[in-house]
């Protein structure tokens, strides 16, 4: 258990990454949902780094002898809104480790949960879990997947946007993110295979919850998210938001428009 303070100079950081207003943001006014990774970054000893640098996400994550780790999913549940300048109470842990085998051979899939609580009222503020995939070492990180015709892509809503060096390593900075495939191109090449470096999947899902609150004028109660194929650097990123069944699904396509995210919205309209 930790108390975080959801502190007004890195919310203000967070939108000058995003191209918005610092000054916009005052404290007492609600956190945008999506922001909240600010809240759950590690503090992992650099010597207790796993071998391609990840530090975990409120917890250390282990190596178990596979050296390859990436984001498979997450949902979060927005329960209340955090107050900007309030402290929060976070407790992190891994849920469950399940051990499997593929044709790639063994891999695990470990399970990080979070609960964000408002320290002075304890009122809980959010639950957010997260899924991510152990592998064994292996060359080649291109997407799998049909692409699709750009006039295939149909919804109320599309933008496409184009994350850069300095987004990435912005983003991981704020996060204390110091995975080698985000920060350390020769690594994201040479190491695991793929063609640049690879955009974090907590910023592309941030990307995606922008999206929805700036174009879509739409409030998230929960998300659900499916990482589907690694999004690269310098690449652009389509995104196409259709509301299906009371519900809105967001979709994220890589640059040869094969589906790369998948996310379903709970919400509630502003």
């Amino acid at each position: 258990m930790r108390t975080e303070i959801c502190s007004v100079s890195s919310v203000r950081r967070v939108a000058a990454m995003l191209d918005l207003e610092p000054d916009a943001f005052e404290p007492g006014a609600a956190l945008p949902r999506g922001w909240q990774f600010l809240l759950m970054a590690a503090d992992t000893k650099r010597s207790q780094l796993r071998a391609d640098g990840f530090p975990g996400l409120g917890v250390p994550m282990p190596d178990l002898g596979l050296p390859r780790l990436m984001l498979g999913g997450r949902t979060v549940a927005y329960k209340s809104d955090i107050p900007i300048g309030a402290a929060v109470t976070r407790r992190s842990c891994i849920r469950n480790l399940t051990q499997k085998t593929n044709q790639s051979g063994p891999l695990v899939v470990a399970t990080i949960e979070h609960e964000l609580t408002l320290s002075e009222c304890q009122t809980l503020a959010l639950v957010e879990s997260q899924t991510y995939l152990l592998l064994p070492a292996s060359k080649g990180g291109s997407a799998v997947g049909v692409s699709k015709h750009p006039d295939e892509l149909t919804g109320q809503f599309m933008k496409t946007v184009v994350p850069d060096e300095t987004l990435i390593f912005q983003y991981s900075a704020l996060g204390f993110n110091s995975h080698k495939i985000h920060i350390d191109r020769s690594h994201a090449r040479n190491v695991e295979g793929f063609p640049d470096l690879v955009v974090n999947g907590g910023l592309a899902t941030l990307l995606m919850t922008e999206f929805l609150r700036n174009d879509v004028n739409v409030h998230p109660a929960g998300i659900k998210v499916r990482h589907i194929a690694p999004l690269f650097c310098g690449s652009p990123i389509t995104m196409v938001a259709k509301q299906l069944e009371g519900k809105w699904q967001i979709q994220a396509y890589d640059h040869r428009f094969i589906l790369a995210i998948d996310m379903e919205v709970d919400t509630y309209e502003l």
